[in-house]
C-alpha cells in the first residue's frame, strides 16, 4: 500500500502545532529571556519525544535501527542549527510581530536554493531568479516603515535576525533528513521517532551545560515556569514528530514549502492571543514571499 501521501497531514500537522508551540514561546520570552524560552521546547519536549517513541515500538512491536557515525554527525549539525535558528527567531520576535517574524523565517525553501547555488553550483533557471527577487522584495516590504531614517534601521534588525534564523532552519532541516536516511531498517514512523528522540536529547544536553556554567538562576527560572512551559514541550515535540515523519517520506523542500500554511495559522493566533493584526503593507510582504516560494518549486520541476 502506497503509504507516500502521508507526509501531506503530517506536514500540516506539524505546521498548526509549530505555530501554537511558537506563541507559547514568545509569551515566555518576556520571563524566561530568549534563551530560557528556547531551552523550553527542548527540555520539556523531550519527554513526550520518548513517549511517541514507545507508542511507535508498542504499536509495531520493533525495535530501533541501530546508529552510525554519518547519522550521529548529521543530527548533531541539525540539533545545533535548530537551538541557533529558535533563538534567532524568538529575538526577533521581541522586536516586531509574531506573524511577520514567523514569515520571514518562512523564507527558507528560497534560502535553500540560494545555499545550493553557491555551496553545490546547483543552477537557478529564470524562472528560479524571478523567485528568489520576490521573496527578497516581499521581506523589503514587510520591513520598510514610513517613518525616517532611524525607525527604518531599527526595522531591518529584526528582519537580519528572521532571515538568519530562517537559514538554521533550512540547514537544519537538510540535516535532519540526512539522518534519517543514514538509518538501516525501521519504519518511517520509527525512523522518524528514533531521530527525534537523538536530536532533542542533544539539544537538552547543550542547553543544561551551557545554564550550569554560565547562568544557573535561568535554569530554576525554567524549572519554575513548568505549568507555562510543558504546554510549548506538547506543541514542540509534535510539530517535530510530525516534521521528521515529513521528512522520512519526501524530500526537505517538499515538506517546509507546505509548511508555508504555518504563515496562515501564525496570523490567526497573532490576532486572537497578542492582539496585533498586519498592516497591508506587511500582508504584501507576506504574499510576495508565498508567491516566490510558489515560483521557486515550480521552477525545480
Amino acid at each position: 500500500m502506497d503509504i507516500s501521501w502521508l507526509w501531506i497531514p503530517a506536514t500540516l500537522v506539524a505546521a498548526a502545532a509549530q505555530a501554537g508551540r511558537n506563541a507559547v514561546q514568545r509569551g515566555l520570552t518576556a520571563t524566561l529571556g530568549t534563551l530560557g524560552a528556547t531551552q523550553v521546547r527542548f527540555l520539556f519536549g523531550f519527554p513526550f519525544a520518548l513517549l511517541f517513541l514507545l507508542i511507535v515500538c508498542l504499536a509495531t512491536d520493533a525495535v530501533p535501527p541501530s546508529v552510525n557515525t554519518s547519522f550521529l554527525l548529521f543530527v548533531l549539525a541539525g540539533a545545533l542549527l535548530q537551538i541557533a535558528a529558535t533563538a534567532l527567531m524568538l529575538a526577533a520576535m521581541r522586536e516586531r510581530s509574531f506573524v511577520v517574524v514567523t514569515a520571514w523565517t518562512k523564507t527558507e525553501p528560497v534560502q535553500v536554493a540560494v545555499f545550493g547555488f553557491a555551496v553545490l553550483g546547483d543552477p537557478l533557471s529564470p524562472l528560479g531568479v524571478l523567485a528568489v527577487l520576490l521573496a527578497t522584495l516581499g521581506v523589503v516590504v514587510m520591513s520598510a516603515r514610513p517613518a525616517g531614517g532611524a525607525a527604518l534601521h531599527a526595522g531591518w534588525r529584526p528582519v537580519l535576525l528572521g532571515l538568519l534564523s530562517g537559514a538554521g532552519f533550512a540547514l537544519s532541516a537538510v540535516s535532519f533528513r540526512g539522518a534519517i536516511l543514514q538509518l538501516d531498517g525501521g519504519s518511517f514512523a520509527m525512523q522518524a521517532s528514533w531521530t527525534l528522540c537523538w536530536s532533542l536529547g542533544v539539544q537538552v544536553l547543550v542547553l543544561l551545560a551551557w545554564m550550569l556554567l554560565f547562568n544557573r538562576p535561568l535554569m530554576r527560572a525554567c524549572a519554575a515556569a513548568w505549568r507555562s512551559s510543558i504546554w510549548g514541550g506538547l506543541l514542540g515535540a509534535t510539530a517535530s514528530q510530525a516534521w521528521f515523519i515529513g521528512f522520512s517520506l519526501t524530500a526537505a523542500a517538499n515538506v517546509r514549502t507546505l509548511g508555508l500554511v504555518e504563515v496562515l495559522f501564525a496570523q490567526v493566533l497573532s490576532q486572537r492571543l497578542f492582539s496585533h493584526a498586519p498592516s497591508r503593507r506587511e500582508l504584501a510582504g507576506i504574499g510576495l514571499i508565498v508567491v516566490g516560494v510558489g515560483l521557486l518549486l515550480a521552477s525545480a520541476r
